[in-house]
């Protein structure tokens, strides 16, 4: 009867879902973004939360944490037991751009560490409505008749968004003055409304607003064009190939975490990367789909690969906080 028992319950666990097996929690998992809702990293964040519920059968609560260049978030995360239960949601600018500029009390390159990489923002170069430029070369043209009197917003400061605004300034021999807001939201209703002409933004927080008008889409970011607007330049050919910035989105731990536990969220993260409507949803929103997978010990190099560059970016063109 005993051996009957055990005969059975291995036999159910070898036809147990893929879910299940993958699991690396019995409890509620907590995804912290730091920005607040409505931006770039809320939306990736509410994309995946969903699958990721399926697959673990807990809940998981996005919880929002904006302040401080993200700091606040990455703090909270890290104070949290390294147990796979409490993960941060981000793009990888608030590991790779603002720790440059602004001291956050962590080190991002050793305290925090990368368990999946998932989807890809890219910038684009927006207006407002009313600007008086239908597309970059009339508005480079405008900013440049006009010297210290238009401003751009940047959804943080520190991050390509400000970075890519203060390179054009130095390459186009443009003044604009910088106003840094904490996220895309914010930033994006002074531009919709014309309190702010101009922003580098993320594809993904600008794409819903541009058929409509509600701002001027005028060039990519980023080193190919976009395929929804293939009649859209980039920076570079229009003579300015520095500004050329994307953020991959993913999941982030303590680095505490052990090993065998990351590999576990590793796991149960690309599974989620791998659905069919979270792909969709991701296209939907204006995410690049990352197809290929990466192992961990790739995605650390990534990141240390994204955060030496900025590094060379702060540096070269002496980008400070306002």
């Amino acid at each position: 009867m005993r051996r009957s028992f055990v005969l059975l319950s291995m036999a159910l666990a070898v036809t147990l879902p893929a879910g299940s097996a993958l699991a690396f929690t019995d409890k509620p998992v907590k995804l912290i973004v730091p920005a607040p809702p409505g931006g770039t990293i809320d939306v990736f964040a509410r994309i995946i939360s969903d699958q990721l519920a399926n697959e673990l059968k807990q809940p998981v609560i996005v919880e929002n944490r904006p302040g401080a260049g993200g700091s606040m978030a990455v703090k909270y995360m890290l104070s949290q037991p390294a147990d796979g239960n409490t993960l941060l949601v981000t793009v990888t600018n608030i590991l790779t751009e603002v720790p440059h500029v602004l001291k956050g009390g962590f080190d991002a390159m050793k305290d925090v560490k990368p368990v999946s990489q998932m989807a890809r923002s890219v910038m684009v170069f927006i207006a407002s409505p009313q600007f008086p430029a239908k597309d970059a070369k009339e508005a480079l043209a405008y900013i440049k008749a006009h010297p210290g009197q238009l401003s751009f917003a940047s959804y943080s400061q520190g991050t390509a968004s400000q970075y890519a605004g203060v390179i054009l300034n130095q390459k186009a021999g443009l003044d604009m003055q910088h106003v840094p807001f904490p996220g895309s939201a914010p930033a994006l209703a002074q531009v919709m409304g014309n309190q702010i002409p101009l922003m580098f933004d993320g594809s993904v927080t600008s794409k819903p607003l541009i058929p409509s008008g509600k701002v001027k889409l005028l060039a990519i970011g980023y080193k190919s064009r976009l395929p929804e607007y293939p009649n859209v330049p980039t920076m570079a050919e229009l003579g300015y190939p520095e500004v050329d910035f994307s953020n991959w989105a993913g999941v982030f731990a303590s680095s505490k975490t052990p090993p065998a536990l990351m590999e576990k969220i590793h796991a149960t993260l690309q599974k989620v990367n791998a659905s069919q409507a979270v792909q969709a949803r991701y296209v939907a929103t204006g995410f690049e789909l990352i197809r290929q997978e990466r192992t961990l010990e790739q995605l650390s190099s990534d990141l240390q690969a994204e955060y030496n560059r900025n590094g060379e970016i702060v540096k070269n063109f002496g980008i400070k906080l306002n």
